[in-house]
């Protein structure tokens, strides 16, 4: 009777082995830049973003998350929640420092983001998370980040190219990249949205990615990652908080393996989406407390 319970115990645990879902992503590297409107991107000449969101899903009538400023928006697209379940309501947040307190967290106190889960479920995966606005990590309990790096003075092509070396130090590993710069918001605050000042960062920012995206190429790493195209809000005339359109409705996409490829996304969507996308490309379980959810067409092989 030993002998065959033992069996049985062996059997199982094989069969758990075989059927346990391995990550069908490779890496996914999210390309952030802050106040991002439609109408700025529609204007600007950027012919390598253009022809990157070709290659996949883009939406122009994606909804980010009220209030319409910075880190309660990049929260809600890290977390894919909104400020009502993660509690950060607006730019001075801090992990002893809020008023709103999160409805889950973990043992020191932060709400779970994206990286947390794909840490807690996916072997191996390696995470990095680039920035040059010192809030905007605040939020997340850098445990989960095997790299992070804060670019000072609006800096940013250092920034890339640590991104570039940390994807190719571990192209063999599933890899989740973050990859941001403000410079765009801040020349909206000082110039004005749609000024020459702000489509010339839109624009400065494309070549950036432009060379970014040749070196992966190179590399031979550019077809099998999924990018995502991510911004927090809109603007206008030198500012953003409010509700209207221009703030409130932006630009996301979405390339990469198993996506569709040159289709605009015209039905309901909003940023708090882009976490349960992820996790859906890394076969990830999301928290119980994330309301965002997987929009089912962009992908090849779904209707």
């Amino acid at each position: 009777m030993k002998h065959i319970c033992l069996l049985s115990l062996i059997i199982a645990a094989v069969l758990y082995g075989c059927n346990k879902p391995q990550p069908s992503a490779k890496r996914v590297i999210m390309l952030a830049l802050d106040g991002i409107s439609v109408e700025g991107l529609q204007t600007a000449q950027t012919p390598n973003l253009d022809q990157l969101l070709k290659e996949g899903v883009l939406s122009l009538k994606t909804r980010d998350v009220m209030p319409s400023v910075t880190l309660p928006n990049w929260t809600s697209i890290l977390t894919g929640s909104g400020p009502e379940q993660h509690g950060v309501v607006n730019n001075g947040w801090q992990i002893n420092k809020y008023t709103l307190p999160p409805v889950e967290k973990d043992a020191k106190g932060y709400y779970p983001s994206i990286f947390k889960v794909t840490k807690d479920q996916v072997p191996n995966i390696k995470t990095a998370f680039y920035y040059n606005w010192k809030n905007l990590i605040y939020p997340y309990n850098k445990k989960y980040f095997d790299e992070y790096s804060f670019e000072e003075k609006d800096g940013y092509e250092a920034n890339y190219q640590k991104a570039f070396d940390f994807i190719v130090k571990h192209k063999t590993s599933p890899t989740l990249v973050y990859l941001y710069s403000v410079h765009t918001d801040h020349a909206g605050h000082r110039s004005g949205w749609m000024s020459a000042d702000y489509i010339q960062s839109i624009e400065e920012a494309d070549k950036a990615i432009g060379l970014f995206l040749d070196k992966l190429k190179q590399e031979k790493l550019y077809n099998s990652s999924h990018f995502m195209f991510l911004t927090d809000h809109g603007g206008g005339p030198k500012g953003h908080g409010g509700v209207t359109t221009e703030e409130m409705i932006v630009p996301w996409g979405i390339t990469g393996p198993g996506i569709k490829k040159g289709f605009q996304l015209k039905s309901p969507n909003n940023t708090v989406n882009t976490s349960p996308v992820i996790a859906y490309l890394f076969n990830c379980k999301t928290p119980e407390a994330w309301i965002g959810k997987v929009p089912s067409s962009i992908f090849s092989n779904k209707n």
